[in-house]
């Protein structure tokens, strides 16, 4: 009897099994060989392990797509060959210099975001001699902003100065971090000729240079307290915190 219950039972899972046609056989399918079945789909919901292909994702895969490998290139040759002067000469004239314009200016970028600034020096002097150049006040602005972050600071007065004579004018982030970079570099007078400059530009004044300007000649209370007057007139509703003169032995 228990046989039978059981025999019962398979019979009706085999019925009410769904079944699935098999696939007409694919042109050159030889006699014999087992056609494809189509697999039935998945429940809803069900997880399943994606296959990776070991390529980072987001933004960092996205910004390299944006270089082209003659771009991508032209950076590991430089980088490569920074050490020699006559190798890297050689490789400028042979691969560098016959790059696309969107290349050359890929490059440049690239080689500001790694900090690679004397590299990026001599890419933005190639980038001047092309025809297809236009003084631009933004690609100045990156190349200086780079090169104070490295406290290059001869390099990045040599291109302020090129800046100036193509009558190009600074913004504030850039009067900021050229400001900043020579109170890293020790020399406040510096700091304060740009801080002069920054006054004369056609520009109306920001916050941003004299917050910096004001934080960092905390050590200069003669200089600051210039500073302090003239941002107390220009922002009259603003509030400067000033530390205790017993913090630099002043009573």
């Amino acid at each position: 009897m228990a046989a039978s219950r059981c025999l019962l039972a398979r019979r009706l899972l085999l019925l009410l099994r769904p079944k699935i046609p098999p696939l007409s056989p694919p042109h050159g399918l030889f006699r014999g060989e087992v056609p494809v079945r189509l697999l039935p789909p998945r429940p809803f919901g069900e997880w399943r392990r994606a296959f990776h292909d070991g390529r980072p994702r987001g933004p960092l895969w996205r910004s390299k797509k944006l270089i082209g490998k003659e771009a991508l290139f032209a950076i590991q040759g430089l980088k490569r060959f920074k050490g020699d002067e006559e190798k890297l000469r050689e490789f400028i004239k042979r691969h560098v210099a016959r790059l696309l314009k969107a290349d050359k200016l890929s490059v440049l970028g690239e080689l500001e975001r790694q900090e690679e600034v004397d590299l990026s020096v001599k890419m933005f002097r190639i980038i001047q001699k092309e025809d297809w150049y236009k003084p631009d006040v933004y690609m100045y602005k990156d190349l200086i902003i780079a090169l104070a972050k490295c406290k290059k600071m001869d390099e990045a007065m040599d291109i302020w100065g090129n800046m100036k004579e193509e009558n190009l004018f600074p913004d504030s982030q850039t009067y900021a971090e050229v400001i900043r970079g020579f109170l890293r570099y020790g020399s406040p007078s510096d700091a304060m000729n740009i801080y002069e400059d920054m006054k004369r530009s056609p520009d109306p004044p920001e916050e941003l240079p004299f917050r910096v300007l004001l934080k960092g000649l905390l050590p200069h209370p003669l200089l600051r307290n210039r500073v302090k007057q003239d941002f107390e007139e220009l922002f009259p509703e603003r509030h400067i915190y000033d530390p205790p003169d017993e913090i630099f032995g002043m009573h």
